[in-house]
């Protein structure tokens, strides 16, 4: 079996799979302090639930936009489960055509998302990844990554709101039932006066 590490800016992400199919995931907030042990702890047990075990792993990739998480993550995998894990951008090719200037300065994440993509649904694509930044990436009709845009996230730019708009409430993120107030009866109009309508 396979676990799978996708380490986010605020989230990390454990899956792990059989072969065939994904049998769970796990999510836990991003901390750069969590050690080896610390995720065999809190892993082992998530997997019990799952009746899946660490000795049941053979292989593990890590994909990361923390460099500081992936120190204690490799350690994990060589104690814990034994195995050398693959890292993205380290030594797992994974076969994309990365078609700017540097290369190198792709992140993983960006790189992982055009694979999967691609591979669910082959064509020209417009990637959008929303988390801690909104990443808008172009995909090539043969899976080759064009380029793309970083944009805040959500919670970034609703914190920048409220951070820089003295009256703006800090606010939690939820569906609204209307996008622009709620949908009023209309009243008829009265006169108009000095250019202003009064009802």
């Amino acid at each position: 079996m396979l676990l799978a590490i996708d380490t986010g800016n605020t989230n990390t992400l454990f899956a792990v799979h059989d072969g065939a199919q994904w049998r769970a995931q796990w999510r836990s907030a991003t901390d750069m302090t969590k050690t080896a042990d610390d995720y065999a702890v809190w892993l082992s047990q998530l997997m019990e639930i799952n009746e899946l075990s660490l000795g049941m792993i053979d292989d593990c990739i890590i994909s990361t936009v923390v460099p500081q998480s992936l120190f204690n993550q490799r350690n994990f995998a060589r104690r814990y489960l034994k195995v050398e894990p693959f890292v993205v951008g380290e030594n797992v090719d994974l076969f994309v055509d990365v078609r700017m200037a540097k290369p190198s300065e792709v992140g993983a994440d960006r790189l992982v998302n055009a694979v999967g993509a691609h591979a669910d649904y082959p064509g020209p694509l417009i990637v959008i990844d929303s988390g801690t930044a909104t990443t808008f990436d172009i995909v090539g009709p043969d899976g080759g990554f064009e380029g793309g845009i970083i944009a805040p996230g959500i919670n970034l730019s609703m914190k920048a709101l409220h951070d820089a708009a003295a009256k703006l409430p800090r606010v939690a993120i939820q569906k609204p039932a209307h996008v622009i107030g709620p949908r009023q009866p209309s009243r008829p109009c009265n006169r108009v006066s000095s250019g202003v309508i009064l009802t």
